[in-house]
């Protein structure tokens, strides 16, 4: 015996509820969107990150709908209103959280260009929206590259996905929590940043130290003038050979961070 034709009128009445859970996976897709690292920069244009946040939200959107709470969470504005906003809180810090991260980068880049004399040479950093210096953006638009290349936004796609088996919507969202998370994020972005650009560093140290015994012994000359074409040179040559290991380096801890968002 075939089904029977499905009952529209309790179509009709779940439509409300569906489209209530569609917003609400929006919010959280678009938060995350909007200052996700490699998503959410300035060179991807605003119409295509909407495609892409409605996109992912039509595919998430079936999954993450056992996730919601039960139907009588819907028919109150205030209770939809909290709950949406959740959502927007925790894609934000997931956003946050991944871009924390990422400036990683930005931080080795602006040692390695301090430690080659090139820390007034400021050009505008699409990933951070403000001037920077050009080593420093050279290598936050690598990175960005380099995570489409290596799929690693996968990862972050995945972690948005899982999010919801552990940041439940409507269960609650403690800042406190969120606080420690991107406290932890900071500090790992600057450690992080500082250990990439360790061999410019004790190059800055071993070539500024000779620069200064020298002008001891040549105190007519003008020692630091001389050798800063040299600097500038061993620098570029340092920057080329090492580019590969410090967005190794970068990628392999980038997706350690966001394997814990995974379950």
């Amino acid at each position: 015996m075939s089904p029977g034709p499905p009952d529209t009128a309790a179509l009709l009445a779940a439509l409300p509820v569906d489209i209530a859970i569609l917003a609400s996976v929006f919010a959280r897709v678009g938060a995350l969107m909007m200052v996700a690292p490699a998503f959410g920069d300035l060179t991807i244009p605003p119409r295509v990150r909407l495609a892409i946040a409605l996109g992912l939200t039509l595919a998430i959107a079936p999954v993450a709908a056992p996730a919601y709470p039960a139907t009588g969470s819907f028919d109150n504005a205030f209770k939809l209103a909290s709950l949406i906003g959740g959502e927007v809180a925790i894609g934000l810090f997931l956003g946050l959280f991944a871009r924390a991260i990422a400036a990683a980068l930005n931080v080795a880049g602006e040692v390695i260009a301090l430690q080659m004399g090139l820390s007034l040479a400021q050009v505008f950093d699409p990933t951070q929206d403000a001037q920077g210096a050009i080593v420093g953006g050279f290598l936050a638009i690598l990175g960005a590259t380099l995570i489409f290349a290596t799929d690693a936004h996968h990862l972050l796609l995945a972690a948005l996905r899982d999010s919801y088996a552990l940041l439940a919507p409507g269960a609650g969202f403690s800042p406190g929590d969120a606080a420690t998370a991107m406290i932890g994020a900071v500090s790992t972005a600057f450690s992080l940043g500082v250990r990439l650009a360790a061999p410019f560093i004790v190059f800055g140290l071993v070539f500024y130290a000779g620069a200064g015994v020298l002008n001891r012994l040549m105190p007519q000359a003008q020692v630091f003038f001389m050798l800063m074409p040299a600097n500038l040179v061993i620098g570029l040559t340092l920057l080329m050979l090492t580019t590969g290991l410090i967005m190794t380096a970068f990628l392999a801890r980038f997706d350690a961070e966001l394997s814990q968002f995974l379950r």
